[in-house]
């Protein structure tokens, strides 16, 4: 196969930005937080320019000290993100969405990169750190929802055990949307790239498998070890009432 991939040139990838644009318009002609999805897609825009040639420099050392450090940064940021949806607890429940995330993403990480994989060097950045990457996002996403969810039911008057239930269940939508839509509707983003890149679909097939499994595991055992471990929360806030049972 031809492996060779399609430069974009900056005037084209310009282009990319016009249907942003139309949405950005439609959230403001309706009254909506336009300000805030300006601001989120400058910052991607910012952090991904960044982030490539950060990207080079530790390819290109391959050093250990700095594969470490970006997989930590990883971790700390997506735990501060996940508790978005619940803000004004943001600190008081940062400890326990970051043991989750990094107990659940840590665990896939080395079981992927270290037995399915068997990576040598163990840390080979090539691999680590886009893999670190989609496991981590997925681990924030899934806290994120199943700790607006949790919150939203023991507002409501759920019982702990009922909004746990309900929390984990919303939590793992996204991803189990995407295992019935995978080769049907989409092709995920590692298999496409690989594949715009000359790789053979077969190995490119087998890569999205074990991508699909170490995601949907992630974000389970993130949620479950998120909903168990505030439960304390509750109780000390006052919630043991809600939190029987």
């Amino acid at each position: 196969m031809n492996d060779s991939i399609l430069v974009i040139p900056f005037s084209n990838l310009a282009l990319a930005f016009a249907p942003t644009a139309v949405v950005i318009a439609i959230l403001f002609r309706w009254s909506l937080e336009y300000r805030n999805a300006l601001y989120a897609m400058l910052r991607m825009l910012v952090q991904l320019l960044l982030i490539g040639y950060l990207l080079l420099f530790i390819f290109e050392s391959d050093s250990i000290l700095l594969v470490m450090a970006v997989v930590g940064v990883m971790i700390v940021a997506s735990t501060w993100i996940a508790l978005g949806t619940i803000s004004e607890q943001r600190q008081g429940l940062y400890l326990k969405a970051l043991l989750s995330i990094s107990v659940s993403g840590g665990f896939t990480l080395v079981l992927v990169t270290q037995g399915v994989l068997d990576l040598e060097p163990w840390y080979a950045p090539r691999y680590v750190i886009p893999l670190a990457g989609m496991i981590f996002s997925t681990a924030m996403n899934s806290v994120s929802l199943a700790a607006e969810r949790l919150f939203s039911e023991i507002e409501n008057g759920a019982q702990y055990m009922h909004a746990r239930g309900v929390a984990l269940r919303a939590s793992l939508i996204p991803t189990i949307n995407t295992l019935f839509a995978v080769g049907l509707v989409s092709l995920p983003g590692m298999m496409t790239g690989q594949i715009l890149a000359g790789v053979s679909p077969l190995i490119a097939t087998r890569y999205q498998i074990m991508v699909m499994c170490m995601l949907f595991a992630t974000a389970g055992m993130a949620s479950a070890c998120f909903l168990t471990l505030v439960r304390t929360r509750l109780s000390d806030d006052g919630g043991a009432q809600q939190s029987a049972g």
